[in-house]
């Protein structure tokens, strides 16, 4: 008599049941059954669960990245990197999130190679790119400059910062990818603590005397030929005599000093009563994104007190401002100051905001038009200015030097040791766009 047990499998919502025989002569036979249908088993339930898979979370992301290009925030977008099966099953979606949005999708299935991803993030997958607009012939256009041979490392970086931007990344983003994937290192990379400006004077005991006196600044160290002063925090400005320095003392200053200060009229009023000399009187206008005078130090350097208000130019600058601490000169709490803006004056400003952008990793703070202002410490800042339209004007050689206190100095020298192109920069230092000296 054959006697049956039966086996319930369960896989893909099907049953499958095997009729072992207990009759010795079939005990073989029935074991290779056995193993051939766990096999198709296994096999069947590998393409019923790829062939239902839903990509909740492609989905999402793919509609959010729809969304910002069609806003125009990003002019391109990448959808996930996918095998072309799994892609194949996707593209409908792709399909329905396009037409929803009003965009179009080209599947890619090379990527171009930059130095923003590794290489083996897209290795043997496609991606589908969406875009509106003339956005593919861009990005079509990058990668023929891309496929040509001998790139130099500095080009390819340079791609690689194109293919960013047509990402919509901002800059900072574009360095931290930068960083992590080559390497390119920028500034912050190795620990801005202070900024400091440095100024020359022919008299250098009437200028300490100015500033230690009628502005009343703290002096925190002092030598035979220099006298450094804090503004607030870590935001310094040096004295120091012209003799010994380098320096004739005719060349143009191109620079500016801004006192950041909610005090203005106290201000005004105190350097009126010590008769210091105003070149551009209180100015203030209601509604306005700042207010300020200019005043003049006993050689020459423009000092502008201000004030920044809420102002659409000053959206990131403003909840900056509020964390900063105000310090009281020695004239008391009425005369206070909360940090400080280096202004400095170029010829072309595009080449000086990439610079700083992406050489020193600083982030803009407000955009004026015609001058901006990054963040570089905690209390100091940065200031670029077309010197067609400023207080100063451009000049090749100028009578100032920013120093930067940094707590990684020795491996950033070791970096521009690496990787600077100029050929004049002496150690611990170099220059940014508009050839002012930077040290550290």
């Amino acid at each position: 008599m054959v006697r049956c047990r039966f086996f319930k499998f369960g896989c893909c919502g099907k049953r499958f049941f095997l009729l072992i025989q207990t009759i010795p002569l079939f005990r073989t036979f029935t074991l290779i059954m056995k193993r051939q249908i766990l096999v198709l088993v296994l096999l069947l339930s590998f393409l019923y669960s790829c062939d239902q898979k839903d990509f909740k979370k492609e989905s999402g992301q793919i509609e959010s990245f729809a969304e910002m290009v069609k806003a125009g925030v990003k002019p391109l977008a990448l959808g996930p990197p996918m095998t072309s099966a799994e892609l194949d099953l996707f593209m409908p979606e792709v399909e329905r999130i396009s037409e929803k949005y009003g965009i179009e999708f080209y599947r890619e299935d090379s990527l171009v190679e930059t130095d923003l991803f590794p290489a083996s993030s897209v290795e043997g997958k496609e991606v589908v790119l969406f875009f509106k607009g003339n956005t593919l012939k861009a990005y079509q256009d990058l990668k023929q400059e891309l496929a040509k041979d001998s790139l130099s490392a500095s080009r390819k970086r340079d791609l690689s910062r194109r293919f960013g931007r047509l990402l919509g990344y901002p800059t900072d983003r574009i360095n931290d990818l930068l960083a992590e994937n080559s390497a390119f290192r920028d500034l912050e990379d190795f620990g801005i603590q202070g900024l400091e400006v440095r100024w020359f004077y022919r008299d250098l005991a009437k200028a300490k005397d100015f500033y230690q006196t009628t502005l009343g600044l703290e002096l925190v160290e002092e030598t035979e030929n220099t006298a450094k002063f804090r503004i607030a925090g870590d935001s310094f400005l040096t004295l120091q005599s012209l003799a010994g320095s380098g320096y004739s003392g005719n060349e143009p200053k191109s620079v500016a000093l801004a006192f950041l200060t909610d005090q203005l009229e106290n201000w005004y009023a105190h350097l009126q009563e010590q008769k210091v000399t105003i070149k551009y009187p209180l100015k203030q206008n209601p509604g306005g994104p700042h207010d300020g005078f200019v005043a003049v130090d006993p050689e020459g350097y423009l000092l502008e007190f201000e004030t920044f208000f809420q102002h659409p130019e000053n959206e990131v600058l403003m909840p900056e401002l509020s964390e900063l601490q105000a310090k009281s000169t020695r004239h008391g709490e009425k005369l206070q100051f909360t940090g400080s803006v280096i202004w400095l004056y170029y010829k072309d400003m595009l080449p000086a905001e990439l610079f700083v952008e992406e050489s020193l990793g600083l982030t803009k703070s407000a955009d004026q038009g015609w001058a901006k202002v990054y963040k570089f410490s905690k209390n100091g800042y940065l200031g670029l200015v077309d010197g067609l339209r400023g207080m100063n004007t451009y000049s090749p050689e100028k009578l100032v030097e920013i120093n930067i206190d940094l707590e990684n100095r020795g491996p950033w020298e070791n970096y521009l040791k690496a990787n600077s192109t100029d050929s004049t920069r002496q150690g611990n230092t170099f220059k940014d766009a508009g050839g002012y000296v930077f040290r550290f």
